[in-house]
């Protein structure tokens, strides 16, 4: 069975502040979208890459990114949801029946093949897993009232990224029931949705410190230096 990549590209960025969505902005002349289809476009095994992305950008998608660049494994591009979570139902709906579902931030230019690699193997063995890197500060737990409470111990903390990698059903049924509840779980990454709704648990594996989302301007300062240092 097909193994499938999902990129997320319909976010709207507002932390840029910038009139052109993030995943639309220029790294090196090329949009940021397009160094992460790229990395999935050149990784053996993937089969098939699904686009998601907002509606009225999907024509932009095909014209100015997917034929431009001659990124052939892009079988796909479906309109994303409200929330990143409605989106990547959309694009799990879209996968069809598959072994693996590979789901990554479109906004994440610097995953490489040796992550993808990785996160393949880990999949395989215990059915979920997601790309991370243990984080480097200290770490602070808030009140909400601007009070630190709680010092979480810094070796047991990790900052996850993406890929988050899936067996395709069992990584649908789950978005099926979260879609079916009643949307009082508050969804931050994929995994959540699975440790959630099916008590699973998910094996954490490294990504790198290069594999950053941008996010806001500061972002695209050292996505350009790390393009510049290759």
């Amino acid at each position: 069975m097909k193994n499938v990549g999902i990129i997320l590209a319909a976010g709207r960025g507002k932390r840029m502040h910038s009139v052109v969505q993030k995943q639309y902005l220029l790294l090196q002349g090329k949009p940021v979208l397009y160094y992460s289809l790229k990395a999935f476009q050149e990784c053996p095994f993937i089969d098939e890459i699904i686009l998601v992305t907002g509606e009225e950008e999907i024509s932009y998608c095909q014209e100015e990114i997917i034929r431009k660049f001659n990124l052939d494994k892009v079988k796909q591009i479906v309109p994303g949801g409200k929330e990143r979570y409605h989106s990547v139902y959309e694009g799990l709906k879209a996968a069809g029946d598959c072994h693996l579902v590979f789901i990554h931030d479109g906004a994440r230019p610097f995953v490489d093949q040796g992550i993808l690699e990785r996160t393949k193997e880990a999949a395989e063995t215990y059915q979920a897993c997601v790309a991370g890197m243990p984080v480097k500060d200290t770490i602070k737990l808030s009140d909400g009232h601007g009070t630190a409470v709680e010092t979480p111990r810094r070796d047991l903390l990790w900052m996850i990224q993406t890929p988050q990698v899936f067996d395709c059903a069992l990584i649908r049924e789950a978005y099926r029931k979260l879609m079916e509840s009643d949307g009082t779980l508050a969804v931050t990454d994929d995994a959540m949705v699975l440790e959630s709704i099916e008590g699973k648990k998910v094996r954490l594996v490294e990504g790198s410190y290069r594999n950053i989302k941008i996010t806001t301007p500061e972002d695209l300062l050292v996505a350009e230096a790390f393009l510049h240092s290759r």
